[in-house]
């Protein structure tokens, strides 16, 4: 049965990665969708394969760090007349620098689309989330709260641990208008992107992260982004219609110690 039939979800970053399997399993349930990527031919890709869900799919190829991109996205949906159900606030950036080495423009690029933007976007679609008892829901990372040897994340820690404290205190706000606020912190999930830095490593590397995923994972293997889509549609959907506030690890233990 489809949960979440005639809805509508916007998902930044909804291209690649864990946004377009967020955006498919939205998509195999009936939900229409509105896609926001940076990369206007991934952008048809992506719409070309989800077009077999039988689906409306309105994609906008935009920067959203851009100063006006917010309102130009707003202003092409409500064009269109859609209104938003439901938002996932997807499109992050990560750089592992030191803190010494993190400049001014590393630190304000990775607070302006980690943090930011989804606290912009959302307010904007404010009115519809609470006219349509809409939910939100953020991408976080076990990086607001576990550290790795070797992975220096002073900025993007910083940025998911805000987006978690945005995530509670929007949730409390917003609770009594009917719209549910919750955050998935994912452990490392194979996504393309993933693929491609594993692939970059010698032997010698790749035998060292296999070895460290199967020492600081309790279940000893990485996610798919289907395993962070699953938990999305069931936090979109009115069986989780008492769950709000919530930071969810889908992180195979990981954070466990």
């Amino acid at each position: 049965m489809k949960q979440l039939a005639d809805k509508t979800a916007l998902i930044t970053g909804g291209s690649d990665g864990i946004g377009f399997a967020i955006a498919t399993a939205f998509a195999e349930h009936g939900v229409n969708l509105v896609i926001i990527g940076r990369d206007e031919q991934k952008m048809m890709q992506c719409k070309k394969q989800l077009l077999q869900y039988d689906v409306d799919i309105f994609c906008i190829a935009q920067d959203i760090t851009n100063k006006e991109a917010i309102s130009e996205i707003y202003k092409q949906i409500n064009r269109k007349n859609i209104q938003i159900n439901m938002l996932v606030n997807n499109a992050g950036i990560a750089r592992f620098i030191s803190f010494r080495e993190t400049n001014e423009t590393l630190l304000d690029y990775h607070f302006n689309l980690n943090v930011k933007v989804p606290y912009l976007l959302t307010q904007i679609f404010l009115d519809d989330l609470i006219a349509s008892q809409g939910n939100v829901i953020n991408i976080s990372s076990y990086f607001s709260k576990k550290m790795l040897p070797d992975r220096p994340s002073t900025a993007y820690s910083l940025t998911k641990g805000a987006i978690e404290s945005f995530t509670k205190a929007l949730a409390y706000e917003l609770g009594p208008n009917g719209v549910r606020v919750n955050s998935i912190a994912p452990g490392t999930i194979t996504t393309p992107q993933v693929k491609r830095n594993y692939e970059q490593l010698n032997d010698e590397a790749k035998n060292r992260f296999d070895t460290m995923i199967q020492t600081i994972y309790p279940l000893q293997t990485i996610g798919k982004p289907d395993d962070v889509a699953n938990i999305s549609v069931f936090l979109a959907s009115n069986q989780a219609k008492w769950i709000t506030g919530g930071i969810f690890p889908v992180d195979g233990g990981l954070t466990t110690n």
